[in-house]
């Protein structure tokens, strides 16, 4: 009887620990090419963007090697209005410049990794290891199909269910 009470507890105790998913982000990376205008081309759903559409994220970087972020989207129900919040992003560790770290209401941050971007930093795919949060941005408000359908496999392939993913609906 022990045993199977010990049995239960380390059971209890596993289901209640966070799972991550082995994710490697981009080895090369350039903060400075990523700085601009981003906009959400597919995301998974979350609290913090519910009601909301055409959102853009925009990074700007500091002198003191920090980026504000701002993040503006408009409200589904009335498009004339917009909704913003401000945030800060750092690197954690310069040899891993794609992992970054982001918060919205300090002392809680959240990981913010790039975990694709095309050469020319036209698109990128970023998401957390613990596959709850995933974007698909882009320069521009659209983005070629194709390349839509190529970083969501990448991200299935990962772990993410992305067949959970909404659009970003830029009209």
């Amino acid at each position: 009887m022990r045993y199977l009470i010990s049995g239960f507890a380390l059971l209890f105790l596993w289901s209640c620990s966070t799972a991550y998913l082995a994710l490697d982000s981009v080895k090369e990376f350039d903060i400075e090419k990523y700085m601009g205008k981003w906009y959400e081309i597919y995301r998974l759903p979350n609290k913090f963007e519910e009601g909301l559409t055409e959102i853009t994220a925009n990074y700007e970087l500091m002198d003191d090697g920090t980026v504000m972020v701002t993040n503006e989207g408009r409200l589904k129900e009335d498009k004339s209005r917009v909704k913003q919040a401000k945030g800060k992003a750092w690197m954690p560790d310069a040899k891993e410049p794609s992992k970054l770290k982001v918060s919205f209401f300090w002392p809680f941050a959240g990981d913010y990794w790039v975990l694709k971007i095309d050469p020319e930093y036209n698109y990128a795919l970023v998401g957390d290891p613990s596959g709850k949060y995933l974007w698909i941005l882009a320069r521009e408000n659209r983005l070629d199909p194709k390349i839509v359908e190529e970083l969501k496999l990448y991200a299935s392939n990962l772990g993410f269910a992305v067949e959970n993913m909404i659009s970003g609906q830029f009209d």
